[in-house]
């Protein structure tokens, strides 16, 4: 992204329980004007479970996901949606776990194309993220230290933030600095 380009979307790339959402909730609070909060957890979510049970998009037992044709053609015309949002002035978070590699980087880059983007890269330790998930207990066990590494191999980021070495808003406030200079983005906190 241009350093003098304010982004009209912020894209954040991790693994399963990475610490994506919690970032992206903390971005919402500290960016100024109103920022939709989209993720590919919303478009599973919105799919049929009938969809969720055949090839088009598999949870195998060790945690690997596997995306089919199927889910790549719906996750094609989501991306192209959620990018008519941003074209029509939306401001939006997409919350992200490229299990396709540097492919699902490309579907986005092609989606948005026009636009300015800026791209984040949600780490943290695989044991971390492993915690996280066997706290949660919504998700497939090793999904997370499977992702942990994974998702970011061969994909290029503006910047990156670790979730296992500081808190949502830290990161959410190295993201804000990162993307929005003073003179764009006012104090919530108000006048100095």
């Amino acid at each position: 992204m241009r350093k003098d380009a304010r982004p009209r979307v912020l894209v954040l790339n991790g693994g399963s329980s990475s610490g994506k959402t919690s970032v992206a909730r903390e971005l919402q609070e500290v960016l100024d004007g109103v920022w939709l909060r989209l993720g590919v957890d919303t478009l599973i979510d919105a799919l049929p479970a009938s969809f969720l049970t055949g090839d088009d998009l598999t949870f195998t037992a060790d945690g690997e996901v596997v995306v089919g044709a199927g889910f790549r053609q719906v996750e094609d015309r989501w991306m192209t949606g959620v990018a008519a949002m941003a074209r029509a002035g939306a401001q939006v978070l997409i919350e992200d776990n490229f299990v396709s590699g540097p492919g699902a980087q490309r579907r986005w880059r092609a989606a948005l194309a026009g636009l300015p983007v800026g791209w984040v890269g949600v780490r943290c330790d695989p044991s971390v993220a492993a915690e996280r998930e066997r706290l949660r207990g919504d998700r497939v066990p090793g999904m997370a230290a499977r992702q942990a590494v994974a998702v970011h191999r061969g994909i290029d980021y503006d910047m990156e933030v670790d979730t296992g070495t500081q808190t949502s808003a830290q990161a959410a406030a190295r993201v804000r600095a990162r993307f929005f200079t003073p003179a764009d983005q006012p104090s919530r906190s108000g006048p100095a």
